[in-house]
């Protein structure tokens, strides 16, 4: 089978694959872009119904400066929503209800979520033994330099709500890195934010909490629109091999079989997909690849009313810390956040189940998901009607989750592929699972994948 020869590929249309077409496509003639889904965006993808506007999948974005950057170069930050300034109340179950977390370091010596002794074991930070933040877990780093009631009262709930993962698994130096490194060259966290602050130069970009006026979906798929070759949708890539420096790939999809080959290629995909298209290029990757473990996600979106709860329903949301017994993860006020996220007069409350606390949510039955989820929130809301069920999504293999070898992994991945010009990996897997990490990996592995196979 002859194959076409295009300037370059990318395996892969969420969006670190699209941002790395996108950064492709300034410097090749032609960029290929395939995706085994029905439309671009990935995990990001949006449902309307009954006037509601449902995520699926992520429901908001952290961006920071070159992902932000890269947006305004396309024009598209204008389609940019950012989250209420009520966004900024976001709050803990405890027993007995709803615990607002203070986010000013007054507000947590005032705040009822630490006992005295937790307060005053915070206060002693600076004063605690620099020690090697190297392979530890989040749990080992933060009871040794915070104490163990930080830990359990407020990071482990804050990364139940970005990881869906376990704080005694993850690993300090990819889930907290600049952290970690604070330790290392000022002996203590407290003194290297402060270094920082005070030493930090010109805006980096805005930050903030974002999304888009029609959903992230809607997003990515006016993101697709900036390629000016449309992705390959509903195609699979069968094996990709080499060829006198090429890559070629054998594809299959509406069209039938067919053979593409490049100088350039990016595999934009979880990692499980990236170790199976390597195993016969790069056994070493292919293997560290395969050992990346993901937590799955159950999200279940309810239209409600106001006052179908006994408590207000306001600010971000609440996070369920591992010991309270409930079954959700959390629950986010998405019509709080942004606006005609609902219909007049209605509440869309986003609630997830799973992770690693919970695996087996994933397989079971909507009716039992959806009567777990109206038991917890009674107990967190007091609710009393019954929600009207929107959307369960299933993730299998959701949020990717970082142990304390993945910071050494992802680098021996990287040496392992740095001898096969013109290709690059992107995706949340690699150096941050956030909407804006992954854009920036797809930015760098476009970069790196045409630098690359211009080396002699």
């Amino acid at each position: 089978m002859n194959a076409l020869e295009v300037g370059a590929i990318v395996v892969g249309g969420g969006i670190a694959g699209l941002a790395a077409a996108l950064e492709l496509q300034g410097s090749v003639t032609e960029v290929y872009l395939i995706d085994a889904s029905d439309r671009p965006g990935g995990v990001m993808r949006t449902d309307h119904v009954s006037g509601y506007v449902v995520e699926r999948g992520p429901n908001t974005m952290q961006l920071r400066g070159p992902s932000r950057a890269f947006l305004a170069s396309l024009g598209q930050d204008a389609n940019l929503l950012a989250a209420a300034p009520a966004s900024r109340r976001r709050f803990l179950f405890r027993e007995g209800g709803l615990q607002e977390v203070p986010l000013s370091p007054l507000g947590l010596l005032r705040s009822p979520l630490l006992s005295r002794a937790g307060k005053l074991r915070l206060l002693a930070e600076p004063f605690v033994r620099r020690g090697d933040p190297s392979g530890e877990t989040v749990a080992e780093f933060s009871a040794r330099r915070l104490g163990k009631e930080v830990l359990e009262a407020l990071i482990g709930p804050f990364l139940t709500g970005i990881y869906a993962g376990d704080e005694r698994e993850l690993g300090v130096e990819a889930v907290f890195g600049a952290l970690a490194e604070h330790e290392r060259r000022y002996g203590s966290i407290a003194l290297g934010l402060l270094r920082s602050a005070f030493g930090r130069g010109g805006s980096t970009g805005v930050r903030g909490t974002f999304s888009a006026a029609n959903g992230l979906g809607p997003f990515a798929r006016r993101l697709a629109e900036q390629l000016i070759e449309p992705p390959a949708l509903e195609s699979e890539v069968l094996s990709v091999h080499r060829d006198q420096g090429h890559w070629v790939l054998r594809i299959v999809g509406p069209g039938g079989g067919r053979a593409i080959k490049s100088r350039r290629l990016v595999l934009a995909t979880p990692a499980r997909e990236a170790a199976r298209l390597l195993e016969g290029v790069c056994q070493p990757a292919s293997e560290r690849l395969a050992e990346i473990r993901y937590a799955p996600i159950v999200s279940v979106a309810l239209g409600t009313k106001p006052q179908d709860v006994s408590r207000p329903i306001e600010g971000f949301g609440f996070l369920v810390p591992r010991e309270a017994g409930l079954d959700l993860l959390g629950c986010l006020f998405m019509s709080q956040l942004f606006p005609r996220r609902a219909p007049q007069g209605s509440e869309l409350l986003q609630c997830m189940l799973g992770g690693v606390r919970w695996p087996e949510a994933v397989d079971l039955p909507d009716d039992l998901l959806t009567s777990r989820i109206r038991r917890d929130l009674d107990r967190a809301l007091g609710l009393r009607g019954d929600p009207q069920i929107l959307s369960v999504a299933r993730w299998p293999r959701a949020v990717p989750q970082p142990d304390r070898h993945h910071v050494e992994r992802v680098a021996r991945i990287r040496e392992s592929i740095a001898a096969l010009s013109g290709l690059a990996l992107a995706g949340s897997y690699l150096d941050g699972v956030g909407i804006s990490d992954a854009l920036a990996s797809g930015l760098r592995a476009g970069r790196e994948a045409h630098e690359s196979a211009r080396a002699p």
